[in-house]
């Protein structure tokens, strides 16, 4: 029986990660990410730091190697190491790791003029070095800085060094696309020719995103021959990043037989935690982890997850500790909100439904995105908007608010098909907009309520943009009511609200005429519209 090969993922976050620009762990961060790194998703490896980079650098490594020493994970941190004998090792015997990831030259350009070494001499620095760390206990595999151009420009050299590290006691080479410039053929080749070429040896390949092909030049690798792969939690990393854990570990597990180690349930955890400590937010549309990339906003997508999931792929949220969200919005259809309404455990008749639907996408016209926190809240107002006759309507304003000057309004109301205007200022929009409509109702002899109770609040979790909904009581000759009004902006709202109070009133007259009681007698119970 065929066994599937397993591939290591060594992740390194908190080593390559951290050289995003802008980007810097704390020692206490770096711990915490390391715990769930191994112990929740269960990576197979973690590189943790650079040697000799500074004392907040040590003290990260000390805390990390002290808590996987308890754990039995010290074999599964990796630092980054120099060909600075003893340097490097004597700092890592100092922070107590056992694994030195050493850093040589993969290209003759590199070599020549940035170290301006012969290879021979560079070779016998390495071996030293190797030795050195051996001494003390200190496990080592080598990374070839630039082996991509090295492949390219100077293949002699490549090949020569692997030739020359399968004397040495190495346990992994590893080789990087350092300025991420290869193409998924050349990976293929590359990989290809010295997988076959060294079949005894573990060779890992560490993609760049700079073309945005790591995650192509990964899974190429994989197929030809590499049994490890280095990853960072949300493609962190230099320039434009390294190959992001999350995309890797549903490529591989999904496009080849390979068999990982890796709980990928974790990931979406791990990849928020990741997004807090370093400041940078994930993009809305990232593969796995990004906020949109389980939300289906089309209401024909809706639709078809209804007969028979046709708009599923293998690519379940579920897999990453996600699930699956249906956005709310203009082009949302009644499956959307229906599936919406669903895991709110609200259900509406056909007709309410219909006008749900269609407030929502009016509503999708002014404000992006609609929550489903949103929800309840249009269904309160459509409901209500239901059960009122709009003999008046605010037909149109025009609101000035400038510092140092009062707040004025322009006001045009339609009442009963008549169109009256006023202008007025107050200390604030909403006290402007009422003194402009008590003009007008004074010019036509009409009473108005008090307003004796004005409460704004938003979804929970809401943000800037979130709607609004403002919930006024009025006291008309002491008949105590509530109006509601929703908008993403509260002054607006507010005026919404108002305008239902004045249909109400209307209401509540046309109701006196055929009730032979007096209609504001104090025994009638508080009403909410």
């Amino acid at each position: 029986m065929r066994r599937e090969k397993i591939i290591e993922i060594m992740d390194t976050t908190l080593r390559d990660g951290e050289q995003t620009s802008g980007v810097s762990f704390l020692p206490s961060e770096k711990l915490q990410i390391a715990k769930l790194l191994l112990e929740e998703l269960r990576v197979d490896r973690i590189e943790v730091a650079s040697a000799r980079v500074s004392e907040g650098e040590l003290e990260g490594v000390k805390r990390i190697t002290n808590w996987a020493e308890e754990k039995g994970y010290l074999d599964k941190i990796e630092v980054l190491g120099f060909v600075d004998t003893p340097k490097s090792v004597d700092w890592m015997v100092e922070a107590g790791a056992k694994v030195m990831n050493l850093l040589t030259k993969g290209s003759l350009n590199h070599l020549t003029h940035q170290l301006k070494k012969t290879p021979e001499v560079h070779f016998s620095e390495i071996e030293k070095c190797i030795a050195y760390a051996n001494q003390y206990g200190i496990e080592v595999n080598v990374y070839l800085e630039d082996w991509s151009n090295g492949m390219r420009n100077s293949r002699e050299y490549a090949m020569s060094m692997i030739q020359f590290l399968a004397q040495q006691p190495v346990k992994r080479i590893m080789l990087p696309d350092t300025l991420g410039l290869l193409c998924p053929d050349e990976v293929k080749e590359f990989m290809e020719l010295i997988c076959t070429s060294f079949p005894d040896l573990h060779f890992d390949f560490h993609a760049h995103n700079d073309y945005d092909l790591s995650v192509a030049n990964v899974l190429h690798a994989v197929n030809s021959g590499a049994k490890g792969i280095h990853t960072t939690v949300n493609g962190l990393g230099e320039r434009a990043g390294n190959a992001p854990l999350e995309s890797i570990v549903a490529v591989l597990k999904d496009f080849t037989p390979c068999h990982l180690n890796v709980n990928e349930n974790k990931i979406y955890r791990i990849s928020k935690l990741v997004e807090q400590f370093s400041g940078l937010r994930i993009p809305a549309n990232k593969p796995v982890v990004g906020e949109n990339v389980f939300t289906q906003t089309a209401g024909v997508h809706a639709d078809g997850d209804n007969k028979k999931n046709l708009y599923f792929s293998d690519l379940l949220p579920e897999r990453f500790g996600r699930t699956r969200k249906y956005a709310l919005g203009k082009t949302s259809g009644k499956a959307n909100i229906s599936k919406n309404l669903e895991e709110l455990g609200i259900s509406l008749e056909p007709e309410e439904l219909s006008k749900v639907t269609q407030k929502i996408i009016e509503l999708g016209d002014k404000k992006e995105r609609v929550t489903t926190e949103d929800l309840p809240y249009i269904i309160s107002d459509v409901l209500q908007n239901n059960s009122i006759h709009k003999d008046i309507v605010i037909d149109g304003y025009h609101m000035v608010h400038s510092k140092g000057l009062k707040p004025s309004v322009q006001l045009r109301m339609k009442i009963f098909n008549n169109y009256y205007e006023q202008n007025a200022s107050g200390d604030g929009q909403y006290d402007s907009f009422m003194k402009a409509l008590k003009k007008i109702y004074k010019g036509l002899d009409m009473e108005l309520p008090k307003l004796t109770d004005f409460q704004i609040s938003i979804p929970p979790g809401g943000k800037t943009d979130a709607f609004v909904e403002c919930v006024i009581t009025w006291d008309l000759n002491g008949r105590i009511f509530k109006t509601k009004g929703l908008d993403s902006d509260q002054t607006i709202a507010a005026m919404m609200a108002t305008e239902k109070m004045l249909n109400i009133i209307e209401q509540i007259k046309n109701s006196n005429k055929t009730e032979k009681k007096n209609p504001y007698g104090n025994e009638y119970s508080p009403i909410t519209w």
